[in-house]
């Protein structure tokens, strides 16, 4: 097995695996501190921060070292090679790159967002002085604001390793951000009435590692260290990527992508970004309500529950084959399972819809090229797919013998008589039902409405259940990949709002609390296209389902687009 030595520690490759120094001494757990090199970019070799000593071993065990210090970012390694993080000559190398960082770079971290999990101020206390020897006034630069409609440059903060320019050319293909100028006046710039205003233009703000680049939706708006992050699955399309929500006494502030190279890669893009707004809409249903003699009315949940539990009973009771379901791909795995076996329960013929996701045009791949054209070999994709769970909600309707169906399909049931009582989930942010399509409902005996937002539907509802956000509860997002990822709460709900598996949960009368990782162990046990869900905890990445209906096991490149590059070839 190849072996590398990082500071005399030994470490495995695996066979054909092809790494650089950085890469291997995190394998080791030692960190090779740099700013220009990402795993997703070409490799540049510009800041000069990872500089390191190597050598060769041989075969009688002596080490023949390079006599000068080089870019750990481009120098990969192979069996034998000795890498010294630690040594003075390495030290001194990193002490006076950051001092050369530092020059123009004003001392403003009181003030900016960056701070508290900035590179430049990590490594500065790890690596570099405590002390300036700059004795001339620092160049000054002019903030940039028009850059972008999400983004703003702070000239003066950037170190110019190039991240941005490098994410617009290779990732978006759109190559908005350029270099301009030379020495001590470079600078990053757009050309005039171009800004940086592509799908994917976020994810400049998450690669800058020092706060030059900063999101406007964010800006000044919190301290990250009040900020707590509950890792979750983003909502916005069906390719699933993996996020951090970062929220303060209940209130989300941003969405970070995290690296997964089952899913997205390491990326996300803007409509999923600052697409959750909707979370905190001052139209989100926060109380329970029951339609009375005097009109829709709030009731607390105790009163609400035994009065849905025993309509729908005596509606299953009177007429058998007259009880509908439409779920909703905005569902977790847990949720329409435990809805579905519930509504079976009373009736076996109980009838099974789930409403196809919202598409939105086609699916939006990336990089571009200079015709706004799709590449051969996409490194991301926006799919047109707008919902994060209809694979997985489509496996539990399969199980339950229902179909997928328009809303329209439900609805003429019930307007003729074929459906006498209906349980309607929403979840759609953007809207699941128009006016027209209500009015069936009005020949309905029993309409259930469980849902995030007010809607068309609620004037015809007898009972209203307010549901949750994806970023509220806890549960299974499969992608159209067929990569089950876990979400988790992250905050609390508004006024008396339950996650909707809590409401399934206690419909189904079962005893205990909701817990999404024993639901999820029990649908692996009944449902066999998801019987990889066993392993309980899906961990950061998640696992891929094994079904004869889905394709499984496929790479990113095969199932996304969203490849990671290790490496690539400097620019």
């Amino acid at each position: 097995m190849p072996t590398v030595y990082v500071n005399d520690q030994p470490v495995e490759l695996g066979a054909g695996e092809k790494l650089n120094c950085i890469q291997a001494a995190q394998k080791a757990g030692v960190e090779i501190p740099h700013y220009c090199w990402h795993p997703s970019l070409s490799v540049v070799a510009s800041c000069r921060m990872c500089l390191v000593e190597v050598g060769d071993k041989k075969p009688d065990g002596t080490v023949a070292m390079v006599p000068k210090v080089v870019p750990g970012c481009q120098t990969p390694v192979k069996d034998g090679t000795v890498i010294v993080t630690n040594s003075p000559k390495v030290k001194a190398a990193q002490a006076g790159t950051l001092e050369y960082l530092l020059l123009n770079h004003p001392l403003d971290c009181p003030v900016c967002d960056q701070a508290g999990e900035c590179g430049l101020q990590d490594f500065s206390f790890k690596y570099g002085r405590a002390y300036s020897r700059l004795a001339e006034p620092k160049n000054q630069k002019v903030d940039k604001p028009h850059i972008g409609e999400q983004i703003t440059l702070f000239t003066d903060r950037c170190i110019m390793c190039t991240r941005c320019v490098r994410f617009t050319r290779e990732i978006s293909g759109t190559a908005e951000l350029q270099v301009v100028s030379r020495g001590s006046g470079e600078e990053i710039d757009i050309f005039p009435g171009n800004p940086c205003n592509n799908k994917l233009a976020g994810n400049v703000v998450d690669l800058c590692p020092v706060g030059a680049l900063c999101s406007k939706d964010f800006l000044y708006e919190q301290r990250v260290w009040w900020l707590k992050g509950k890792n979750s699955v983003c909502a916005g399309c069906s390719t699933g990527c993996s996020i951090r929500v970062d929220q303060n006494k209940d209130v989300v502030y941003r969405l970070k992508p995290r690296s997964n190279p089952l899913a997205q890669g390491e990326f996300m893009c803007d409509e999923g970004r600052f697409g959750w707004k909707y979370i905190h809409s001052e139209h989100r249903l926060k109380f329970p309500m029951q339609k009375l003699p005097g009109g829709m009315s709030a009731v607390s949940w105790p009163q609400i529950l035994p009065a849905v539990k025993q309509a729908l009973a005596e509606a299953a009771q009177r007429a058998p084959d007259k009880l509908g379901v439409v779920l909703s791909p905005f569902m977790t795995v847990e949720e329409a399972y435990l809805l579905s076996k519930y509504v079976k329960s009373l009736s076996s013929g109980a009838k099974l819809w789930m409403t196809p996701p919202r598409v939105v045009g086609e699916d939006d791949q990336y990089p571009k090229d200079l015709h706004g054209n799709a590449t051969l070999n996409p490194k991301f994709t926006i799919r047109a797919e707008k919902a994060p769970n209809r694979a997985g909600v489509e496996a539990v309707l399969k199980h339950f013998g229902g179909e997928i169906a328009p809303l329209d399909t439900a609805l003429a049931q019930v307007a003729n008589g074929a459906i006498e009582a209906i349980y309607l989930v929403g979840g759609d942010p953007e809207g699941w039902i128009t006016p027209d399509q209500t009015k069936p409902l009005a020949k309905a005996k029993l309409v259930v409405v469980q849902d995030l937002l007010d809607s068309p539907a609620l004037p015809q509802a007898t009972f209203v259940l307010p549901g949750t956000s994806w970023a509220e509860r806890d549960g299974t997002f499969v992608n159209h990949a067929g990569l089950a990822q876990a979400i988790h709460r992250g905050l609390r709900s508004p006024g008396d709002a339950w996650p909707d598996g809590r409401i399934a949960y206690e419909l189904a009368g079962r005893s205990g609390m909701f817990h999404a990782v024993t639901i999820r162990q029990e649908i692996a046990g009944v449902i066999p296209s998801l019987a990889a869900l066993i392993v309980g905890d899906l961990g950061d990445e998640g696992v891929f389902l094994k079904s004869n209906d889905e394709p499984a096991g496929q790479s990113p490149a095969a199932a996304n687009g969203a490849v990671p590059v290790a490496g690539g070839s400097r620019s």
